[in-house]
């Protein structure tokens, strides 16, 4: 039984590897165009989206924060509530939807383009409504998702969480962000303690 078990955690796993695989061998010209405008800003990235898409989109706004680049996240339905009120023109939108047809992540696009706010797509429908909303598109699609019903958001989101964290090690890299400048983000813990040593909180 156990090793049946063992069997299941190894099939689901390779299933979302092949997936990562697949995106990273068909990085095209619209990471670097994408690159070049987060390079450019002179606002805050702002990610936002809804159900599975919203939390990677939190995860990827504090992972860009901690390593030089301003972020947060905005929750797509909280958006058109009065949330908007949190980005200016000076900011990147970046709106998460592998579909691309999510209500809720459109819902905020109209007032985005009468505030002059750039956005970018992270989505795995090339055609979709939000594909074709946005200034920018970067497309991650995969072929299905891990699970047996392929309905679990779960090649999806990883494949944007992988994609996310790639582009925000990039943005590091070329701002030479380094240990001494994490350090001053992340001061507490044991990333903290090694750091800064028994100075951290």
């Amino acid at each position: 039984m156990t090793k049946k078990y063992t069997e299941l955690i190894h099939k689901y796993m390779r299933r979302e590897i092949h997936a990562m695989s697949e995106i990273e061998q068909n990085i095209d010209n619209s990471y670097t165009e994408i690159l070049q405008t987060l390079l450019d800003l002179h606002g805050k990235v702002v990610f936002m989206g809804v159900g599975k898409s919203g939390h990677i989109g939190k995860k990827l706004a504090a992972t860009f924060a901690s390593t030089g680049t301003p972020a947060f996240f905005v929750h797509a339905t909280e958006s058109v509530h009065g949330d908007l009120g949190m980005i200016s023109s000076n900011d990147v939108v970046i709106l998460i939807s592998n579909s691309g047809e999510t209500k809720e992540i459109l819902a905020p696009i109209r007032s985005l383009k009468i505030m002059n706010v750039h956005t970018i797509a992270f989505t795995g429908n090339s055609n979709s409504s939000l594909a074709e909303a946005c200034d920018q598109v970067l497309l991650i699609p995969v072929e299905s998702e891990a699970d047996d019903m392929n309905l679990a958001p779960t090649n999806s989101s990883t494949a944007v969480l992988m994609v996310g964290d790639a582009i925000a090690c990039a943005l590091s890299s070329i701002r030479n962000f380094g240990p001494k400048d994490f350090a001053v983000f992340h001061p507490a813990g044991a990333l903290g303690r090694k750091l800064l040593g028994e100075k951290a909180v």
